[in-house]
Formats: structure tokens, sequence, C-alpha cells
């Protein structure tokens, strides 16, 4: 019977393999060669294969032992993960850590973040989601995610909430647009002016449940993610604003243009940005290490918590 298998035959048939003979291997395993000689013998009888050639002085595998070998050692892998992951969970380490973002949140730190769990936390799953606005506080509550980062106009409420950081959110149009070259000849820009122009929009998917913000023309494009905003706003056709994050290289390099639009102010606009968790959440060494890198990697990404101003929506 297969089921009568056990890991002590597998890792003394691993053993004789990579010792190159029974006796090396009963010197490896501190036993007899006799003892090894009866559980090779044994594991044969279970599998109904021929392990060893025995016709040479050193027995040799056979065609099927080396296939067989593979699996056994496959087999023996995946008992010492499991009991390795056994040890880590009764030692209070998080057996996943799963974390939902805003599509705001900077795209470079969540990589860095993810780059070094996998090398802080290499037995730990870690499950990534991104959405946009009340979204992310959904997968929160519904249970799908332990931590999410959430902008000001996502409902949080029934949530903790932490302060993590403030981005700055820039109204833009690409170099090809009318309003680039308005705004080369104009400090601001009239509102009659930017109605006659798309505005290209964040939006949340399967319709809106946010309050509408920041919405100037009775012409939207209505998109869900900052990547397809940016693409749009390059390629000049319309403005809309983006996370000053995302576009520093763009606005260096002159592939769009900042646009003053005289309903805001000249004042900065900032997009706070906040960890939220449901109440009595209780994480583990992994979760604790998300929570704090979070902070730090926005402070070196996007600067410092509290940059002060008030809030503009997307």
């Amino acid at each position: 019977m297969h089921d009568s298998i056990t890991l002590d035959q597998l890792r003394t048939f691993i053993a004789v393999a990579d010792e190159g003979s029974f006796s090396a291997a009963a010197r490896k395993l501190h036993r007899v060669q006799s003892a090894v000689s009866h559980a090779m013998a044994n594991l044969e009888g279970q599998l109904g294969v021929v392990l060893w050639d025995r016709s040479t002085r050193i027995p040799a595998l056979t065609e099927q032992g080396r296939v067989l070998l593979g699996a056994a050692r496959r087999v023996c892998a995946d008992a010492d993960a499991l009991s390795s992951a056994a040890q880590r969970l009764a030692g209070g380490l998080d057996p996943l850590v799963s974390l939902c973002v805003d599509a705001v949140f900077p795209l470079s730190a969540l990589v860095d973040l993810c780059v070094e769990f996998a090398r802080v936390y290499p037995t730990v799953e870690l499950v990534v989601h991104t959405e946009t606005m009340a979204a992310v506080a959904d997968r929160v509550l519904d249970g799908t995610c332990q931590l999410g980062v959430v902008g000001p106009a996502a409902a949080a409420q029934g949530l903790e909430r932490r302060h993590l950081t403030s981005v700055r959110m820039v109204p833009v149009a690409g170099k090809t647009h009318p309003l680039a070259a308005a705004q080369q000849h104009a400090g601001r820009v009239a509102t009659e002016q930017l109605r006659e122009h798309v505005q290209i929009v964040l939006s949340e998917r399967g319709g809106a449940r946010s309050p509408e913000q920041a919405v100037l023309s009775p012409r939207t494009w209505r998109v869900v993610d900052l990547q397809t905003k940016r693409e749009l706003l390059c390629a000049g056709l319309g403005w809309g604003n983006l996370p000053e994050h995302m576009i520093r290289d763009d606005l260096r390099a002159g592939r769009l243009v900042r646009v003053r639009p005289e309903a805001w102010g000249e004042d900065e606009h900032l997009l706070s940005l906040a960890v939220v968790h449901r109440p009595g959440l209780v994480l583990g060494p992994a979760g604790q290490w998300v929570l704090k890198r979070l902070v730090e990697l926005c402070c070196e990404h996007v600067g410092g918590p509290d940059v002060g101003g008030p809030e503009e929506p997307r």
C-alpha cells in the first residue's frame, strides 16, 4: 500500500542516491547497512517498482528509480516546508498578509514594498490588490484584505484609520493640447475655457459611489486606472489631475504641461492617504512590518506625512 510509505523511507532513498552506495548512506544516517537495505527493499515492495539494479557490486538507480527520486525529493521538501510553516505559526508569524491600495498610491513604493517583503519574509504569502476610491475600503470591510490604503473620498465607516501621507495632485494637459499653449500666455485658466475641453476623470468600477469632486468640465472621459489617464493626457486628448510623483519626468521632459485653473486657486493641493483596517485586527510580525514600511516608503517616494495644504480630489 502506497499510504504506508514513510518519510524515513524516502529520506533513506535520497541518502543512498546522494551518497552513492548503501554503506555510505548508512554512515551518513548513523545506521547499519542492513537497515538501509531493508528500508529500500520495503520501499520497492510498497511501490511495486525496482529502484536499484543490484547486479553490480554497487547498486545503481534503475530508470524507474531515477524518475521516482525526483518525486521523493519533492515530497520531502514539501514535508519540510509544512514543518517549517507549523513552527512559524506556533511562534506567531503571519501565514499571510493581504493589502489593498488606492490607485493613487505610488507604484514605485508598492514595488519596493513587495521586493523587500519577499526578501525579509520569504515564507509568508503576500496578496496585493489595487482599487479606486470606495472599493479599497470594501476589500477591507469584506475581509478580502487586512490592510487598505484609501484616499479622503473613500467612505471608511467602521474601519480604524491612520494618516499615512499626502499626495500632491497636479492639473495637467499634454504638450499638444490647446490648454498647454494657452497656459504659456496666461497665469490662470478661466473655468469657461476649461469647460470647452474634455476633462479626463478617475472613476470607480461599476459606477460612482464616492461624491464627485473637482470636475469643472461637462465633457468628461472616465477611466478606472491612472496609467490609462496619464497616457490619454500625454496624447493631448484632454486635461486632468495626476499625482505629482507619477508625472515628475513627464513635466521635466515637457510631455505634460501644468495647468492652473482659476477655480482652484494657487495654493498646493494635497490628497490625503490613510491606512485602514478592521477594529481589533491583530497583526503578526510580517503584518506589522508591512504597516511600518508603508509609512517609510511613502516618505521616500512621495514626501513626509502632514506636508500641509488643502486637499484636492482627482
